[in-house]
């Protein structure tokens, strides 16, 4: 009988792809399992994290949920990479964009990930830890965006610990370049870094922190995000 090599993810050895998209929504991963793999069958769905491995194109990929936070993304893109030995996982979530020409349904690439939070604490660094993307995969994302007149930015992001920031100090970060929040590419960028693995977060621009008025109903976070959605399934 095959294994199940970790306590958060119930696939068996072999049912996970090399490549993984990870939304921080179940939902939004049964909605791109349905609607983009061919023949997709649900692997996981431990306390309701949806996961899914079908193929795109003829190649397997798995689509599974994160959770919010940096501690949930820390827990299972690290039972991915090591449990089931993924090479790459990309991220597709929603940011809150910092900039005024950054707007609604516009993409962000995040070559690096700024934090608030403690995470990289564990690895006990003498210094500040500077997380990234695997260059390869950001090359090819911003050139995929090319291709299809998408409007982006590639740059930092900043991953929150805090969704209602009582000190209103998130704007702060824009002073540096920041795009935009959002709350798990840091765990992610210093897991894959740990493992030796590859990971990118590709964002959707669902709100504004410069344009109130601008902002996606859940509805239109969980199937709207169409162009992001098939540029990371271009990346496998």
């Amino acid at each position: 009988m095959m294994k199940v090599p970790t306590p958060h993810i119930a696939a068996r050895v072999g049912e996970i792809a090399k490549t993984v998209l990870m939304p921080g929504d179940p939902l939004r991963a049964k909605f791109i399992a349905e609607k983009y793999l061919k023949d997709p069958v649900l692997v996981n769905n431990v306390r309701g994290v949806q996961g899914y491995t079908g193929t795109w194109q003829g190649k397997p990929v798995t689509v599974m949920a994160s959770g919010m936070g940096q501690p949930s993304i820390g827990i299972y893109s690290y039972e991915l990479f090591m449990g089931y030995d993924v090479d790459a996982i990309i991220r597709v979530g929603s940011c809150g964009s910092f900039l005024p020409d950054l707007h609604v349904r516009d993409i962000v690439i995040a070559m690096g990930a700024c934090t608030n939070g403690n995470f990289a604490a564990q690895f006990q660094m003498p210094g500040t830890f500077a997380p990234i993307a695997d260059f390869d995969l950001v090359r090819r994302a911003a050139q995929l965006c090319d291709m299809r007149g998408v409007n982006y930015r590639v740059g930092n992001i900043f991953s929150s610990d805090m969704f209602y920031n009582a000190a209103g100090t998130d704007m702060e970060w824009a002073k540096m370049g920041v795009l935009g929040v959002e709350m798990e590419s840091a765990a992610l960028y210093c897991n894959a870094a740990w493992c030796k693995k590859k990971a990118l977060c590709i964002c959707t621009v669902s709100d504004s922190f410069t344009n109130p008025d601008e902002r996606l109903s859940a509805e239109d976070r969980e199937h709207s995000f169409t162009d992001m959605i098939e540029i990371a399934l271009g990346l496998v």
